[in-house]
């Protein structure tokens, strides 16, 4: 792994981030008449943490019976928003599933990439047993920016209303195009790969998520191309996010890290081959010239924003959960609603394995 900047660099002042120590607590105003406000966004003192560190992980697909007699019953209904990726589900309530449900949920989430289903009770379950549903994938990643629930750092709250703006604001502000790609904290040692978001509240409509198949995003190169990527690495840094969230005045729980990882990734389960790459976090290809580097990852970058049909938007209505694997597909926050309306909602983010890097065919 790369070191840190605070690791490789010893400024005369304090930097940003180094700025933004603990100060009290802090937190976005309740509002009596809002039923959520326990899921606000808060943050509070805390002794700074030491960097994540590497654990071995079993994913829960591999014991599921693929036939899913425990997850897609009788009562389930599918609707399919593409052919490679993207299913709405209703008929189905999370939060019952049994053990062997879960184990046939991550496969299912493996397969279509990303799901959303339907009238969940997910938040209005307790965290505690939000947290314990979610250990079933991995453990629950804390964000390195503190913005949660009050004493559960894993419930990572997605926040903005007429008075206090989101990070997407700041998206809207600076930018003509208002898409974001990324895949979630693709900068730690090991991201996440099933990932929960749910809705707590929003606008009637807007405020979608787009979603991408970086396994098409691959399997569209041509087989040449695809032979040169193979073996490839590139960096993906938690430095801008971190400098611009201490910026802002967020707290910042870890130093920020930059990890090498595979520019093409292999799915423990699937088999598939996927590019893991995207514009939010990765910087550099490792052993190429700037110059090389640009001209190779902004291909890439270009190749997955006009992939639209290897695209697909998932809507939130209330109760809505979205489902993604965070190992083969990038997504972009919509910001096209109201600024007025509350947007919020919470993401729970199981860590995954280290990136498995694709071998020459």
């Amino acid at each position: 792994m790369a070191p840190s900047v605070a690791e490789s660099q010893q400024p005369a002042e304090p930097t940003a981030i180094e700025a933004a120590k603990p100060a009290g607590k802090f937190s976005v105003k309740a509002d009596p008449s809002y039923e959520y406000n326990k899921y606000l966004p808060y943050q509070e003192t805390f002794e700074k943490e030491g960097p994540l560190q590497y654990f071995d992980h079993v994913d829960p697909a591999s014991r599921a019976d693929p036939a899913k007699p425990n997850l897609l019953t009788a009562d389930a209904k599918l609707h399919h928003l593409s052919p490679y990726l993207g299913t709405e589900v209703s008929g189905v309530q999370l939060s019952k599933l049994s053990n062997e449900g879960l184990d046939e949920l991550a496969l299912f989430v493996a397969e279509r990439k990303v799901v959303v289903f339907r009238d969940q009770d997910l938040k209005n379950v307790s965290p505690d047993q939000q947290l314990e549903f979610v250990r079933h994938f991995g453990p629950p990643h804390v964000h390195p920016i503190a913005v949660n629930v009050e004493e559960y750092p894993a419930l990572a709250v997605v926040y903005r209303d007429e008075e206090r703006p989101g990070f997407n604001d700041y998206l809207v502000g600076t930018q003509i195009n208002h898409t974001g790609w990324h895949s979630d904290v693709s900068y730690e040692k090991q991201p996440p790969g099933t990932t929960f978001f749910y809705i707590v509240d929003g606008p009637e409509f807007g405020g979608d998520t787009l979603f991408l198949s970086q396994v098409e995003a691959y399997n569209r190169l041509s087989p040449e191309f695809k032979k040169r990527l193979i073996g490839l690495k590139a960096v993906h840094t938690a430095v801008p996010q971190a400098e611009g969230a201490a910026k802002r005045g967020l707290l910042i729980r870890r130093d920020p890290v930059e990890t090498e990882h595979p520019v093409v990734r292999v799915h423990p389960i699937t088999k598939e081959k996927a590019l893991f790459i995207n514009p939010g976090f990765t910087t550099r290809v490792v052993g190429f010239k700037k110059e090389e580097s640009d001209a190779l990852l902004g291909f890439l970058f270009d190749h997955i924003a006009k992939g639209a049909d290897f695209h697909v938007r998932a809507s939130y209505r209330p109760g809505s959960v979205a489902i993604w694997d965070n190992r083969v597909t990038a997504h972009s926050a919509i910001p096209d609603f109201d600024r007025k309306i509350r947007r919020h909602h919470i993401r729970l983010t199981p860590q995954a394995e280290k990136p498995i890097p694709a071998q020459e065919i």
